[in-house]
C-alpha cells in the first residue's frame, strides 16, 4: 500500500465533534482521500498525553472515589467525542498504545546508538510545590498554579541541532505545485538547538527502558511515531499526516529524527481551520439553491474540509457563500460513471499532493461519485 493519509493526533480534550466539528477537519480530509484512493481506511488518532488530561484524570478521581485506569478514562472521553453519531469504522487508537510505545523503543534505542539522540544532564526548572517540571526557564506552573520554582540537574532524553539548520524541511510538505511556506519555516526555527524530549507526565510513554525513569516521551514526538505505527499496521510506504499549519511548526523540530522508519517516510498536509460557526449563516442561501440537509452535510463535512486542505490557510466566513455556490455547480454536473482516466488522474494528484483538482468541477464531481456519497448527508467525523 504505496500511500496513506492518517489524521494528526487530535487533543482528547473536553469537547465533543458534535458542539466543536472544526476538530474533525483533518479526520475528514484523511478519511475523503483514502476513500477516493481505494485505500484501507484508516483509524482515528488521539492525542492523550496532556498536562490537561493529567489535571482531568485527578480531578475526576478525586470526585468519583472510584479507581479507572488512565487507559480506560482516556477510551470513555474519546467515545463521548462521537455520542449517538456514526463511530470511526476502523477504530481509534492513541499515542500510548502498545504499538506506538513498542515503537518507540525502537527508534529511540537505534537513534541514542547512532549518537542523533542523547541522555544529558540538564539544569531544569521544577515547580517548588508539585515538582512537576516547568522547562529550562522559569514561569508559574501549568500543573498547580505555583509561581515559586526551583532549578534541578537531572538526566534527560535530547537532541541537537546545528544552529540554522530547517527543521521545517520543504521536502517533508506534501503539496506539489505550491508556494514553500516560509512563515512556517521561521516559526520552526525559534525552537532551541538543543531540545529536551522527556517530561513529566503521569501518563505516557514510559522511558524507563532507556534509563529515565519517572519520565515520558514528549508528546509532540509521539504524535509523530502514533502515525508511523499507524501506517506500519495498514502496510503503508508513506504516511501523510493531516494537520495545520501552526501546529506542523510546532511540533516539526520534535519530529525531526521521528519522521521515518525503516522504509516508511511520514509527510505533512496542511490544511486551515473551517468556520463551522458561520455555516447556519448559510441557511437561507441553501434554500434557495434548492440544497437540502443531505447535499449541505456534504459541503459541510466533505467539501469544506477538502477546500482547507487546498487553501492550506483558514477558510474566511466571507468565502462561505462562493464556495456554496460552486459547490451546488458542482452537483449539477452531468456526467456518466466517471473514467477511469480521471479518476487515475484525481488519484495521482492526491498522491502528490497537487489540490488543484478539488476546484475543477468535472474532477469534484467525479470523486463525489467515487464517494458514493451524493444522496446521504455525511455527520461522521
Amino acid at each position: 500500500m504505496p500511500h496513506l493519509f492518517f489524521n494528526g493526533p487530535v487533543q482528547n480534550g473536553d469537547f465533543t465533534f458534535a458542539a466543536k466539528p472544526g476538530k474533525a477537519v483533518g479526520i475528514r480530509i484523511a478519511g475523503a482521500l483514502n476513500r477516493i484512493l481505494g485505500a484501507p481506511v484508516a483509524p482515528h488518532l488521539w492525542n492523550t498525553v496532556t498536562l490537561a488530561g493529567d489535571l482531568r484524570y485527578l480531578q475526576h478521581i478525586e470526585a468519583a472515589r472510584a479507581p479507572i485506569a488512565r487507559e480506560d478514562f482516556e477510551a470513555a472521553i474519546i467515545a463521548a467525542k462521537y455520542g449517538d453519531g456514526p463511530q470511526p469504522p476502523a477504530g481509534t487508537a492513541t499515542d500510548t498504545d502498545k504499538s506506538v510505545a513498542d515503537l518507540a523503543m525502537t527508534m529511540i534505542t537505534e537513534r541514542l546508538s547512532l549518537g542523533v539522540l542523547r541522555l544529558t544532564d540538564e539544569t531544569i526548572f521544577e515547580c517548588a510545590r508539585c515538582g512537576h517540571m516547568i522547562g529550562t526557564r522559569h514561569h508559574h506552573c501549568r500543573a498547580c498554579g505555583h509561581d515559586i520554582s526551583h532549578t534541578r540537574i537531572a538526566r534527560h532524553l535530547t537532541s541537537d541541532r546545528k544552529p540554522g539548520e530547517n527543521v521545517l524541511d520543504f521536502t517533508r510538505i506534501h503539496a506539489r505545485k505550491r508556494r514553500p511556506p516560509f512563515h512556517l519555516q521561521n516559526i520552526a526555527a525559534n525552537t532551541p538547538t538543543r531540545l529536551i524530549l522527556s517530561r513529566t507526565r503521569s501518563h505516557g510513554i514510559d522511558l524507563s527502558p532507556v534509563g529515565l525513569p519517572g519520565l515520558v516521551l514528549d508528546p509532540r514526538v509521539g504524535v509523530h511515531i502514533a502515525v508511523l505505527a499507524a501506517a506500519r499496521t495498514l502496510r503503508a510506504d508513506s504516511a501523510a499526516m493531516t494537520i495545520t499549519e501552526n501546529a506542523a511548526a510546532n511540533i516539526a523540530a520534535y519530529g525531526q529524527y521521528f519522521a521515518e522508519h525503516e522504509e516508511l517516510r511520514l509527510l505533512y498536509a496542511l490544511h486551515g481551520h473551517v468556520p463551522y460557526q458561520h455555516v447556519p449563516d448559510l441557511h437561507d442561501t441553501s434554500q434557495a439553491h434548492g440544497l437540502g440537509p443531505d447535499a449541505m452535510g456534504l459541503f459541510t463535512d466533505w467539501f469544506l474540509p477538502l477546500f482547507s486542505l487546498r487553501e492550506k490557510k483558514d477558510v474566511q466566513a466571507d468565502q462561505l457563500p462562493a464556495l456554496l455556490k460552486y459547490f451546488r455547480r458542482t452537483i449539477l454536473t452531468k456526467s456518466s460513471e466517471p473514467s477511469q482516466d480521471i479518476l487515475e488522474d484525481i488519484r495521482q494528484s492526491i498522491r502528490e499532493g497537487d489540490t488543484g483538482w478539488i476546484m475543477r468541477k468535472t474532477a469534484l464531481a467525479a470523486a463525489m461519485r467515487t464517494m458514493r456519497m451524493g444522496g446521504r448527508r455525511t455527520t461522521a467525523p
